[in-house]
């Protein structure tokens, strides 16, 4: 048992299950809150070691290219229902790839590092309710995260639905949903009081490759 959340054993059955009887494509979102003072090694965190923003400060991109994955989103968190540091979104060609990465030797090696930086994370698993978004340049992202019936819209914007399939690891809550808007940097948005079923995440992304 990770030490920065709890593992649904549930979905993990159930991830386990679909892998065998009509996969396929899964997106996971990755919600992170670093340790204060913490140094992430390279692939966890990149911000201030000197070397740009390139791909492989966040994500263990060789590990990913062998089981078939590909990191959609990195963003920095600019404020949070949850008081996030980071978000990530890496898509699976199935259920099957992700539990053959999970499985990997290497893989845990450098999970291993990873717990050194890792306070808490909430780790989804996510499926397009429509078509991805766009690869948009600038601006912002307004990332809202549900349980049960779809939330009003906090900002006008294009907006794109996932349907949440279940929570790999988290703090015991539920998700159902989650609505991804692009917002013109600035926008001026409504606050909200902290909900048990309701997060929301304001995104400054560094890598959007959704197509």
């Amino acid at each position: 048992m990770p030490r920065y959340g709890l593992i649904d054993r549930e979905y993990g059955l159930r991830l386990r299950s679909a892998a065998y009887d009509g996969d396929g494509h899964i997106y996971l979102l990755n919600l992170t809150k670093f340790l204060p003072g913490s140094d992430p090694p390279p692939g966890t965190d990149g911000l201030g070691n000197g070397r740009g923003h390139d791909a492989d400060e966040y994500a263990p991109i060789p590990l990913l290219t062998a089981v078939g994955a590909t990191l959609r989103l990195v963003s920095d968190v600019v404020a949070s229902s949850g008081d996030w540091d980071r978000v990530t979104v890496v898509e699976y060609p199935s259920r099957r790839s992700f539990l053959e990465l999970s499985e990997r030797r290497d893989f845990r090696e450098w999970h291993m590092h990873k717990q050194a930086a890792v306070e808490r994370t909430t780790v989804v698993g996510m499926l397009p309710a429509e078509e991805l978004p766009a690869d948009e340049a600038g601006g912002r992202i307004l990332l809202e995260l549900w349980d049960g019936p779809t939330p009003p819209p906090l900002a006008a914007g294009p907006a794109v639905f996932f349907d949440v399939e279940g929570t790999i690891i988290g703090d015991g809550r539920n998700w159902t949903g989650a609505r991804y808007t692009t917002i013109e940097t600035g926008t001026p948005l409504p606050l909200q009081r902290p909900r048990a079923d309701y997060q929301a995440l304001l995104l400054e992304p560094r890598i959007v490759r959704w197509r």
